[in-house]
């Protein structure tokens, strides 16, 4: 926007002239010497610098997208200067392709070499880069009674979810199904020393898509930080960490619904929060009428049954990611027990029959889109 700009300029008072002086000729200013050229080059110099100074002007809002761990990822900046932004935005980009390619289950990188060695029983050392993930799964293995399980990904490349799109195709034999069941893949199966690490049971095959993402926008979240950025979201494919404020107002969040093509609700989050959903239209295929999604249920094999879809808040991204994943496996009976162990308390969950299950923390901050829903409240977490 082009704005008016006064400039002042505040000359020397005359000295008073002594008794029988003569004062000299008044020579011409050298801006305005020379017919006006000198104005002229005054009037250039004043719009170049007024142009330096809009150009680091802060923007209400900059908004930038790229693709990253299969979805697109969107980062809104608030009040920073363009230049600032596209500066920290190839940052961010750069560190969201440093961890697809260090974190992705069937392309080689350095999770692709750590599973090539897992099942030789053997010490190796763990890449930096993939030790954290493996520790943390871990930890959420435990908290969730082992339905958050990293360690089934021979499950799910079975199910033909190890491909950017997943094939209309037969589901496994279930013969296949059973035995990698009864191998009871587990994290606890894995053992880490320092920066060593093996398993002990050779069916474990690492795949870190159930959290992954949210790991990644804790990483670029705390990158933002260090760069000086108080005011952001982070969002990849629906799932984000949000710090600070829209300008003094909470950040409004969207909770898709379990159709996945229209909105459940909206969450006003704000200070340092973060919103994710597990659901059964993220990655499905459909054969013979029949819909099998991507998050296997470790117990049995199969995609989990129970719910369409299971939102989280948190305070990092990491938690409400694998939290949102081990509700939907948990399912209507135990997703509260599940929640109570994992720490979090704020939910919403969709069953079948389009009832919502919900903590009291989140019905107070939920807004419904739609009139008079059936609701089931939990008791406090």
């Amino acid at each position: 926007m082009n704005q008016a700009i006064t400039v002042e300029i505040a000359l020397p008072a005359p000295r008073p002239q002594r008794s029988g002086q003569t004062r000299p000729a008044k020579r011409p200013h050298p801006f305005v010497a020379a017919g006006g050229a000198g104005a002229l080059k005054l009037v250039l110099a004043l719009t170049l610098l007024l142009g330096l100074v809009a150009c680091k002007q802060e923007q209400p809002v900059y908004n930038a997208r790229f693709l990253a761990f299969g979805t697109l990822v969107d980062i809104s900046l608030i009040r920073i200067s363009r230049a600032d932004a596209e500066r920290v935005v190839a940052a961010i980009e750069q560190d969201f392709t440093a961890m697809d390619r260090a974190w992705h289950a069937w392309r080689p990188g350095p999770l692709g070499r750590v599973n090539r060695l897992l099942p030789s029983g053997d010490w190796f050392a763990a890449p930096p880069s993939v030790l954290p993930l493996v520790k943390l799964g871990q930890r959420y293995a435990r908290q969730s009674d082992d339905l958050f399980d990293p360690a089934i990904g021979r499950l799910i490349a079975l199910w033909g979810f190890h491909k950017d799109h997943p094939e209309c195709r037969p589901p496994p034999p279930k013969e296949e199904i059973e035995r990698l069941v009864r191998a009871h893949p587990r994290m606890s199966d894995i053992d880490v020393k320092g920066i060593m690490m093996r398993s002990r049971n050779p069916a474990v095959q690492l795949d870190f898509g159930a959290f992954a993402k949210g790991y990644g926008i804790d990483r670029a979240i705390d990158h933002l930080r260090e760069m000086g950025v108080r005011n952001a979201i982070v969002n990849a494919g629906g799932d984000l960490r949000a710090i600070g404020s829209r300008e003094g107002r909470p950040w409004r969040i969207a909770i898709r619904a379990p159709s996945g093509g229209s909105t459940l609700g909206f969450v006003e989050v704000s200070g340092d929060e973060s919103v994710f959903t597990s659901g059964d239209y993220e990655r499905n295929f459909i054969y013979r009428g029949q819909t099998y999604h991507h998050i296997i249920d470790p117990r049995t094999g199969y995609p989990a049954r129970g719910f369409h879809s299971v939102t989280v808040i948190h305070t990092d991204g990491a938690t409400a990611d694998a939290a949102a994943t081990a509700l939907f496996v948990a399912g209507p009976k135990r997703w509260v027990e599940i929640a109570r162990r994992m720490g979090v308390h704020e939910v919403l969950a969709v069953d079948y029959a389009g009832t919502l299950h919900m903590t009291p923390a989140m019905a107070k901050r939920v807004r419904l889109l739609e009139h008079n829903p059936d609701i089931s409240l939990s008791e406090p977490l």
